[in-house]
């Protein structure tokens, strides 16, 4: 097809600088796998906005192809930001590589895509449309079709072109004049960057560019100050008088392409806008190293915006998940998913991760009392949460001002008395700007909450403040007067009345005269009635007023929006920005559309400025190497969260890099969205079943941070959150690492969290085969509890030490633990705590041959299990007990009792849909059915299944083993249909060893479809397969 495109990756190491060989091939191996079922790859690429069309594993790529031009666009984005490689990265490495931490570090996957490939059919898809942006590649001064309509631009001008069915020329219209006519198609290219065509289509302007506006200088933003280079006379109160020679202190910034910058006059203290074309622009200095269009402020304030409380309740979900019931419901004997599943290799964790000279220093140190409660910590035990974000602090600290309210008083009497009107216009009269006007001037306008009360509704309100604007005027209180009528505009545009507010804020403007003493305000104004221009197509005041408001909006750091109507006046910057050429004002504009979106809450729409922004940044850091990266990835992972786009917003929050600026996302944040974001994937609810092994490099992180931080209840849950982590994935000398942690700070923190966390490290060291240390961690806590009264933790422990002490052969002492704990279980009337006890009873005795008791014990277990509600935890036990039920009925010589056993096991397994425990029970089907009541049919019939399964779980080494049983039962039916079945795994598991690079094991394979041929008597194939298979040996012994 015409739009294929292929994506190839390598894995590269950061230290050695070269290609990662063996983690290359590893990836290849997992990409063989996935050919199979290219579910999750279609799942992954459709996020990516691509369609895969096939996987050429051999070539380490994916073949893709695009249908439409937003397609090309989002997943050019997606490209450029480096959310394609991080999304192979969790697509390809299996858990052994999630859990070595080291190697995770190092290693990092290249992507290439042919670029210009791309751009070639992203540029047929925009033609195929037929309408679209396009840059002037010659000059047309004089088009000879001018007598036919032929339209006159430059080089470089940008163009709306529509496709009116000529061949050689197009209908065009200039961004620049406004002007149309038809324009020769060899004389324009278009637009080659998506996210240019998409916002020039989706937010026109009717207005042609503002000579305010133009390209830029080879200058960079400028502060500090500069010297004149002329006289200059102000034509009006707000610009600045000065002559030739004079320093002028630049306001903010000044950005080179606009007209005005806002300045101060050093020899007379003035304040007022400045012509930029009057001042030598090589007297001022650069913005700052790494600060190309941003303050240092508004770099801070752009990380606060997305935690909005969200560390709080990351927190949160970290402690949820760090508990367990372990204290109030027991164990059933050596029963976890981990041990379902073979253990990953321990050297896998210790190689690279060196967690246990890592925590061992942070025992040390938590011993010394180091590691004390944080402030956070201290406060928020008392319910007193410290503000998530800079804006919620600048909040309290405002409401601690108490700011002015005032009594909206409607009485006849009252309206024409001076006097009632006195405090709100003493209050509105100020003559600069102080804290309690923020109400008056926010977005959310929240002064109709704060500042005035009594009134019923809006025409109140507006009734009062029109009297005290009367007031105001008959007084000459002229900043009162500019105030009320500011409100005023305000409450009309939130009515939509356009033309009102536009009279209310001409007349506030008209009586300004000394407007930088409240520079919010006069920044309000301006922007607010030149939006109102422009919406209402007032060409000529819009212009006239355009200049100065863009001064104020994007040269002064820190602008507070004051309407959503403001957009409208961002947007035009931000388009002549683009057709001028003027990135620097464009980076600037930029910043503000998702200032502004993110304050309203529009997240799909700021989405794709946000992206911008960080490409944008990224483009100013490649071209000079002392710039700071703008890091917006905190914004692109809360927004791609609420899109619903794990892949991408797990993609996104592992290149974020937190800062260390207070108030700015911590690893703690990154750790939570981690979390949430591998539940969804897995399509489930954040729990402690379900711990992804993508979430480990985020909590070693949020480890260390809250360790230097001194925060121990989140040092105590993040280590028993990695301990469950590793117990599900297998690492079970991990698991009882940073379970010993946790007691260590649960220690530190109070007896129910040290006996919890000590609980489950002697748990963690029954799982792992150590019963001794089980055993002296449970005798010391029943000594501790010969304190207290509590009985179910009493039978915990007992239950506990008793599987110990099974582990160390001391069964007469552990079945008498057992009978503790059931009697306790019994004392409180906890069914399912004895259904437990039991059930270990029954194991105990099944495990020394008593197979009668079991049985007896088991069966008691197996009823109360039946008479409980059905939970998911309860359902896999009775699996387990069902299983346990089994052997004993073998052990009696049962067997159909046994069968039946089994198959109910599978039964609740299936119910569950839990794969490792569905993979364990057809594990013991197939041994029963082949050793202990054989029987061919139904030993293939859970072969098969085991099949399923393996390729459901992408185990493509298990699938070709169980594939070459499966071979070996169809021949030993020895029909013609069998033998074909029986080619036919013999063939699939072939193509398995040698996708796996298994030699050994694919010569044995052609040798075995050799004799399967030879069976079925097609002898013109024996010789082949033959052959091949002594082709295959030869290369073994080469190697």
């Amino acid at each position: 097809m015409a739009s294929e495109i292929s994506l190839s990756f390598s894995v590269e190491s950061h230290s050695s600088q070269g290609v990662n060989s063996q983690l290359q091939e590893a990836a290849r191996k997992k990409l063989w796998a996935l050919e199979n079922d290219e579910k999750d790859v279609c799942a992954l690429f459709k996020e990516l906005s691509a369609r895969l069309v096939c996987i050429q594993a051999q070539e380490d790529r994916f073949l893709l192809t695009f249908k439409t031009t937003e397609e090309i666009w989002k997943f050019s984005t997606y490209l450029a930001l480096g959310h394609v490689a991080c999304c192979l990265e969790q697509l390809l490495f299996d858990q052994v590589y999630w859990l070595n931490y080291a190697l995770v570090e190092d290693t990092k996957i290249s992507v290439t895509v042919n670029e210009d490939r791309l751009a070639t059919i992203y540029l047929g898809l925009l033609i195929q449309e037929g309408n679209f942006f396009s840059r002037a590649v010659l000059n047309v001064l004089q088009p000879v079709e001018e007598a036919e309509g032929g339209l006159r631009f430059c080089k470089n001008e940008l163009l709306h072109v529509r496709d009116i069915g000529e061949e050689s020329r197009w209908e065009g219209m200039s961004l620049l004049t406004g002007q149309r006519g038809l324009v020769p198609v060899a004389a324009i290219e278009p637009l080659p960057h998506p996210f240019y065509q998409w916002f020039l289509k989706k937010y026109p302007v009717s207005f042609s560019v503002s000579k305010e506006i133009s390209s830029p200088t080879a200058q960079p933003i400028g502060k500090g100050r500069c010297t004149a280079i002329e006289d200059y006379r102000g034509r009006g109160w707000d610009e600045l008088s000065f002559s030739k020679g004079d320093s002028i202190e630049i306001i903010g910034f000044l950005i080179p392409g606009l007209q005005w910058f806002v300045g101060r006059s050093l020899s007379l203290g003035m304040t007022g806008f400045v012509q930029t074309k009057c001042i030598d622009p090589k007297t001022y200095e650069p913005l700052g190293k790494g600060l190309e269009f941003l303050s240092e402020e508004e770099q801070r304030s752009l990380l606060h915006l997305p935690c909005n409380g969200s560390e709080q309740h990351y927190t949160r979900v970290l402690s949820d998940l760090a508990h367990t019931d372990i204290t109030s419901v027991y164990r059933l004997d050596g029963f976890e998913p981990a041990v379902m599943l073979p253990k990953v290799p321990s050297e896998a964790l210790l190689r690279g991760c060196k967690d246990v000279q890592l925590l061992g220093s942070w025992e040390e140190a938590a011993m010394n009392g180091l590691a004390t409660p944080s402030v956070s910590e201290q406060s928020s035990s008392e319910g007193e949460l410290l503000p998530a974000t800079l804006e919620d602090f600048l909040l309290q600290e405002a409401d601690d001002f108490d700011d002015p309210k005032f009594f909206i008083d409607l009485n006849a009497g009252h309206m024409e008395d001076a006097e009632v009107f006195d405090p709100i216009l003493t209050f509105l009269n100020q003559g600069g700007y102080v804290a309690h006007f923020q109400s008056l001037y926010d977005l959310s306008f929240s002064f109709l909450n704060s500042t005035f009360y009594g009134f019923s509704d809006e025409d109140e309100l507006i009734l009062y403040l029109e009297t005290s604007r009367n007031w105001a005027k008959r007084t000459h209180l002229n900043w009162a007067h500019i105030r009320v009528c500011f409100l005023l505009g305000r409450l009309c545009i939130k009515r939509v009345k356009l033309s009102q507010a536009r009279v209310y804020f001409e007349e506030a403007i008209n009586v300004m005269d000394k407007g930088f003493r409240d520079r919010p305000l006069l920044a309000a104004l301006h922007v607010n009635l030149a939006a109102i221009y422009l919406k209402q197509k007032m060409k000529l005041k819009f212009f006239s007023m355009l200049g100065k408001a863009v001064a104020l909006l994007v040269c002064l750091p820190g602008h507070g929006f004051s309407s959503e109507n403001e957009l409208e006046v961002v947007k035009y910057i931000l388009r002549d920005a683009v057709v001028v050429g003027n990135t620097s004002l464009e980076a600037r504009a930029c910043f503000l559309v998702v200032k502004l979106f993110l304050q309203l809450g529009k997240y799909d729409e700021v989405l794709p400025f946000a992206e911008h922004l960080q490409i944008l940044s990224t483009n100013f850091s490649s071209q000079d190497s002392s710039a700071t990266l703008l890091d917006t990835t905190p914004i692109l992972s809360y927004l791609y969260d609420k899109k619903y786009l794990p892949h991408i917003t797990l993609a996104s929050t592992r290149r974020f890099v937190p800062s260390g600026i207070k108030g700015a996302p911590t690893p703690i944040w990154r750790a939570g969205l981690v979390l949430q974001n591998t539940a969804k994937l897995l399509g489930s609810q954040l729990n402690r079943s379900s711990i992804s092994v993508l979430s480990c490099f985020c909590l070693r992180h949020a480890l260390t941070f809250s360790h230097e931080s001194g925060a121990v209840s989140t040092q105590r849950a993040l280590c028993a959150t990695l301990s469950r982590m590793y117990l599900q994935h297998g690492v079970l000398d991990g698991a009882v690492c940073y379970a010993a942690r946790a007691v260590v700070l649960g220690k530190l923190m109070s007896e129910e969290e040290a006996f919890e966390s000590s609980l489950s490290l002697g748990w963690m060291h029954i799982l792992n085969s150590q019963p001794a240390k089980a055993a002296e961690i449970m005798l010391q806590l029943l000594q501790s509890l010969h304190e207290t009264d509590s009985v179910t933790q009493g039978g915990a422990v007992h239950n506990l030490l008793a599987i110990a002490l099974k582990g160390e052969g001391q069964v007469q002492k552990a079945a008498v633990n057992y009978l503790w704990a059931l009697n306790k279980a019994k004392e409180t009337g906890n069914r399912r705590n004895q259904a437990i006890a039991l059930a270990n009873l029954g194991h105990l005795t099944l495990s020394h041959r008593a197979n009668q008791l079991a049985e007896r014990y088991l069966f008691q277990s197996l009823q109360l299990y039946t008479e409980l509600q059905g939970s998911e935890d309860s359902e896999m036990e009775l699996v387990q007990v069902l299983l346990w039920l089994a052997q004993a009925m073998v052990g009696r010589h049962r067997i159909e009792d046994s069968k039946i056993f089994h198959e109910l096991a599978l039964v609740y397994a299936l119910k569950s849909h839990n794969m490792k425990s569905q993979l364990h029970i057809t594990e013991s089907l197939c041994h029963f059915y082949s050793k202990v009541s054989p029987n061919p049919g139904a030993c293939i019939t859970y072969h098969e299944h085991w099949v399923c399964l393996a390729q459901q779980l992408q185990d493509r080494e298990m699938e070709a083993q169980v594939l070459q049983t499966l071979s070996q039962l169809y021949r030993s039916l020895d029909t013609s249909k069998s033998l074909r079945q029986s080619l036919d795994c013999t063939k699939q598991s072939l193509r398995i060893f040698i996708d796996l690079g298994e030699r050994v094991k694919a010569a044995q394979a052609w040798l075995q479809a050799g004799r399967l041929h030879y069976l079925m008597e097609e002898d013109e194939l024996v010789e082949m397969y033959f052959q091949v298979r002594q082709g295959w040996v030869v290369q073994v012994s080469a190697v």
